[in-house]
This record gives structure tokens, sequence and C-alpha cells, in this order.
């Protein structure tokens, strides 16, 4: 028997707020739809970015404490698996795949959150680099021996390597 493997790793920006639903059970349910994009070029030499949207799917506690920060424009990054999922609609059978996602984490702010930031936050990067420069402009950095210049240990036996 022949082992299979789906498993799927994204990096996008959600394309909406995110919909929270809850089974009768009580089981969290987060949909959202995720913006990947490439660099594709075209046959004049230019560059264009072109965007896959893909379906997901987040379940759980997990799903719950994470919704809050699921806003339009968020960054993401998402592991899971692909599923077909099927339906009859009008008499006509339809699918989709979607990503259920087993992680998420949050990359960064939302594309507003970052357009909206305070230059403070700006000069305090910018500080903080020029002050990293100066301090390590000073360093000397030593160039590691060559292999050849290196000196083997004279009690070296067979059997004192672990392996």
């Amino acid at each position: 028997m022949s082992q299979d493997l789906n498993v799927v790793a994204l990096v996008g920006r959600l394309t909406r707020n995110c919909d929270m639903r809850y089974t009768n059970s009580g089981f969290a349910i987060c949909s959202f739809t995720l913006a990947v994009n490439r660099c594709r070029k075209q046959q004049d030499g230019t560059w264009q970015d072109q965007a896959s949207f893909f379906d997901c799917s987040y379940f759980g506690k997990a799903a719950e404490g994470v919704s809050p920060y699921l806003q339009k424009g968020q960054q993401v990054s998402i592991q899971g698996s692909l599923e077909q999922q099927n339906w009859e609609k009008d008499g006509q059978k339809r699918s989709k795949i979607v990503v259920m996602v087993n992680s998420l984490g949050l990359i960064g702010s939302s594309q507003n959150q970052q357009n909206n930031s305070s230059n403070q936050q700006t000069y305090q990067r910018q500080q903080n680099t020029q002050s990293y420069r100066q301090n390590n402009s000073q360093a000397q950095y030593q160039q590691p021996k060559p292999a050849s210049q290196m000196v083997a240990p004279e009690n070296f036996e067979d059997d004192s390597v672990p392996f």
C-alpha cells in the first residue's frame, strides 16, 4: 500500500474578515479566504503579480482565540491539508477544494494598520538600526583557520568516537 501526502503551507493576506460560526454542538468553525501572490514574467519581459485565492477553514478553540485578529488584509501563514467538498445544487453536482487549517500564525499587521502606524515606530526602528551599525562597525572579526592549518588531537582513538 502506498503512502499519500496531503500537506499545504501558504503565506498570504485575508481578503475579508473571517466568518465565525458554531455547530449545533458548539464547535467553532472559522472560515476565511486567503490571497497568495506570485510574480510571473510576461512575454514582453515585464513582471506582473498574480493572485490565487484559497478558501480556508479553521476549527476549535484555536480558531475562536485567533478569530478577532483575522481581519481583512492581515498577513498569515497557514499549514494544513486539502479537502474536496461535494454538494448538489439545482440538480447539478458541485465541488470545491478547501484548505483545512491545522496551524495558523499571524505574521504582521493588516495593510490598513500598517498604513495608519505612527511615525514614532519608524523613527524608533531607524534609531535602533543606526545604534546597531555604530556598535558593530568597530567589531573585529577573525577569519576561521583553513583546514590545512588545524591541529588534530594527539590522543585520538577510534573507540572514543560515540558513533
